[in-house]
């Protein structure tokens, strides 16, 4: 497995990380054979939060068991305040049962309002910083969807990390990843498959890897073979062929920009419908030509994209502004 250094931390990290959002969906006893699959593979890089449901604690089960101090550890707060961070940070070392976090992230950092509370007197910052004194945490990092967030937070000396979407789709990072880099700042990227909308995920991988400023790509994972699978365009160092260039290039123009990365922050939907479901079920009705499949799949719904009542809440959440009240009316359209 290829290393790049992430940044000022001084850590060096695998290229292909290991994302902890789809590990919620597996068992203790699946956790624990993946990590020890990606530690087989030469990943030495997690990454998780505590809103990522059980995450946390699965991860913390298998590290108890492989050994804590074989991996460079992230976690990551939504919480803004001195107290509500003090209180998350704590909840995060009882899950992943360790006494120190190696990245801890500021999750999700969506406005200059948001940027502004986090950096407030009473803000999470403030205390983030007495907890890295007390080696409770030894680096630290923001996470954003939004390009210029970041644009600011890599002119300051704050964070020694940044975290944010990038793939063959979403490019508009790559001034801000040439920024972090000249100044020392690790780049650590989400989203390598645009939340499973790119389905071609080894090619996907390759492309950023490809860009020298990215420090360590982390797609989810949520089977052994998922782990191997990932792993591989880290260890091989291979980049993309000029055909396999026009095949990213070619499902890239066709998903355009907007669609669903189904990174679940709109939730929870007013009336219980499972959003990003319905986006999923309506690409392999309209990309994949399987419209009967679809259509079982969404029909056993008990509540769907034809229930949705306007109000608009998930619209307010949603890191990337997509309208999704007019894309759920184009779902129930097909229907």
């Amino acid at each position: 497995m290829q290393k790049r250094l992430l940044g000022r931390t001084g850590y060096e990290v695998s290229v292909v990380g290991f994302g902890g959002i789809p590990i919620q969906r597996v068992d203790k006893d699946t956790a624990t054979a993946m990590l020890k699959e990606a530690l087989n593979q030469g990943i030495n890089f997690i990454d998780t939060a505590r809103g990522y449901l059980v995450s946390e604690e699965l991860i913390g089960e298998a590290l108890k068991e492989i050994g804590r101090d074989r991996f460079i550890l992230a976690t990551k707060s939504m919480n803004r305040t001195y107290e509500g961070i003090k209180a998350e940070l704590a909840i995060s070392m009882k899950n992943l049962k360790t006494d120190y976090i190696d990245l801890y992230q500021f999750h999700n950092v969506r406005s200059f309002e948001d940027y502004e509370r986090l950096m407030s007197e009473d803000g999470a910052y403030k205390y983030a910083i007495e907890a890295r004194e007390k080696g409770l945490i030894k680096h630290m990092g923001i996470s954003s969807h939004s390009a210029d967030v970041l644009k600011t937070a890599v002119e300051t000396d704050y964070f020694e990390t940044i975290q944010f979407p990038y793939n063959a789709v979403e490019r508009q990072g790559e001034d801000v990843f040439k920024r972090a880099k000249e100044r020392n700042i690790g780049v650590i990227i989400m989203k390598p498959l645009a939340g499973g909308a790119i389905s071609k995920g080894e090619l996907a991988i390759r492309f950023i890897l490809e860009n020298p400023n990215v420090s360590v790509v982390i797609p989810g994972m949520d089977s052994v073979e998922q782990v191997v699978e990932n792993a591989q365009p880290g260890k091989d160092g291979r980049g993309l062929s000029d055909e396999e260039r026009a095949q990213v290039e070619r499902e890239a123009s066709e998903l355009g920009t907007q669609f669903c990365r189904r990174c679940g922050y709109c939730a929870p939907c007013t009336v219980g419908i499972d959003i990003p479901t319905q986006f999923v079920l309506d690409s392999y009705y309209t990309r994949y030509n399987l419209q009967q499949w679809a259509t079982d799949r969404y029909n056993a719904q008990a509540v769907s994209a034809a229930d949705c009542i306007d109000c608009g809440m998930c619209e307010t959440r949603c890191p990337y502004d997509l309208p999704i009240r007019d894309m759920l009316k184009k779902v129930a359209s097909h229907y």
